[in-house]
């Protein structure tokens, strides 16, 4: 396995569930089950009208060095959070997470190691819809050097922030535990 590129045949997209199944391999408990059973019961899974919830993807985005995050603070939620967003038809959750976070914070040259780090499932109640599920499946991406982030109109506000250091800014269990295992993972993965 290698970090992966925008244009990387491996995040092509597909409505083949399959490919959204078999990112799910690593995760073999409870957690990993419920992502399963919504896929197996919802043909419409990576369809943001599919209830009780759907699936997402999202990037934890790691500086170069792999000290700091980027957190973004969604202008929606009013909570600082990590680039992601709907898959809209995709089941390439790799590419859903990359696409999201170069939108999201306006950096090219993005690469993302396509094996997930996280699983969370957690309720949003969005302006305009009924509260729902997000089904979200997390990456780790990574900037290049010297990255300088520029938000779109779904943040106020990015900053870069140490992975230790993500509590300090309100974000919730979920995403302080995603930020410990990249921390972890970038002691580990190869930087080429």
């Amino acid at each position: 396995m290698t970090w992966l590129s925008n244009g990387d045949r491996e995040l092509a997209s597909s409505e083949d569930l399959t490919v959204a199944r078999e990112l799910l391999v690593g995760f073999d408990d409870d957690l990993g089950d419920r992502y399963r059973a919504l896929i197996d019961a919802h043909s419409d899974v990576c369809r943001r009208t599919c209830r009780p919830g759907h699936l997402t993807g999202s990037a934890l985005v790691v500086d170069s060095v792999g000290v700091n995050t980027l957190l973004l603070l969604h202008a929606k939620f009013g909570r600082w959070l990590q680039p992601g967003g709907h898959a809209d038809g995709d089941a390439n959750l790799a590419a859903v997470a990359l696409r999201e976070a170069t939108e999201e914070t306006g950096i090219d040259g993005l690469r993302i190691w396509p094996q997930p780090l996280h699983l969370d499932i957690h309720e949003v109640d969005p302006p305009g819809e009924d509260p729902h599920l997000h089904y979200d499946v997390r990456f780790l991406v990574q900037a290049p050097a010297g990255a300088q982030p520029q938000g779109n109109h779904e943040s106020r506000d990015l900053r870069w922030v140490p992975l230790d250091g993500v509590a300090d800014f309100g974000c919730d269990p979920g995403l302080v535990r995603l930020a410990q295992l990249g921390a972890g993972a970038m002691k580990e993965l190869p930087n080429t």
